[in-house]
């Protein structure tokens, strides 16, 4: 999760033990426990909790019925009760998937209205009220939203900016305050994502992924990922199938 990115599905993530950064809503954030972080379907964010960081992940499906809020939160869950009450709805819920009993699916759905509902309560509560963004903030997570709409199509940053009503460097300037990253970063993390996405889950010959990428060329994207990762495409898809086999 640490290259910026976004999801067809909602998550929430629960963490228990480590501290990390959080890209999300054009502003980048500290990490700690017993942090509940929500992020909607189609919204740009990274995760990076390092390798002592531990958590839970719930997914919720697209298109879910499911009472969830509609903007990304951090919240910082101080209270034990709400705590306790959380982790209770997550291992019921996990223990439901994994055993697969009769009217599993039902189930699921009825956890997942409850860790809803939790998650509405956590929001509405006074110390989780969301601060008021600077204008750096309000354009980054505008540009954030733009990513993930048009990261495969071949317009330039002066392009982006425009959109916005700023100039190119201004908007590199906002995303550098806001994010520890300039907005060439932010969208170059989204492709990469992408990318390796493609070469590993899929069979997608790599010249149709760099025109689905909006690449000139099959070679200029080579010389993208190698530049990116030190790695060819085709060296990238045999490192991660070589992985999937060992696991």
């Amino acid at each position: 999760m640490a290259l910026a990115h976004d999801r067809e599905d909602a998550l929430l993530i629960w963490t228990t033990r480590g501290q990390g950064r959080l890209l999300l809503d054009g502003q980048r954030r500290g990490v700690g426990t017993h942090n509940a972080i929500y992020i909607p379907a189609r919204h740009l964010f990274s995760l990076d909790l390092g390798r002592q960081g531990v958590g839970q992940v719930v997914v919720f499906p697209a298109g879910t019925s499911l009472p969830l809020p509609s903007m990304p939160r951090l919240l910082r869950i101080r209270e034990a009760s709400a705590m306790t009450d959380l982790t209770v709805l997550l291992d019921a819920a996990g223990r439901e998937q994994s055993k697969a009993r009769a009217l599993h699916n039902q189930a699921l759905h009825a956890y997942g209205n409850l860790i809803a509902i939790w998650l509405q309560r956590q929001m509405a509560e006074e110390e989780h009220a969301p601060t008021r963004r600077s204008a750096a903030a309000r354009i980054t997570a505008a540009y954030c939203a733009r990513i993930t709409s048009h990261f495969h199509e071949a317009m330039s940053m002066a392009d982006h900016a425009e959109e916005l009503g700023v100039t190119p460097t201004h908007l590199s300037r906002v995303c550098k305050e806001s994010t520890g990253k300039t907005a060439a970063d932010l969208l170059t993390e989204r492709v990469l994502h992408e990318a390796r996405c493609l070469l590993v889950g899929t069979t997608v010959p790599a010249q149709d992924i760099a025109r689905h990428l909006g690449f000139g060329s099959a070679a200029y994207f080579t010389r993208f990922m190698q530049h990116h990762t030190k790695s060819t495409p085709s060296e990238l898809r045999r490192a991660g199938k070589s992985h999937a086999q060992a696991a």
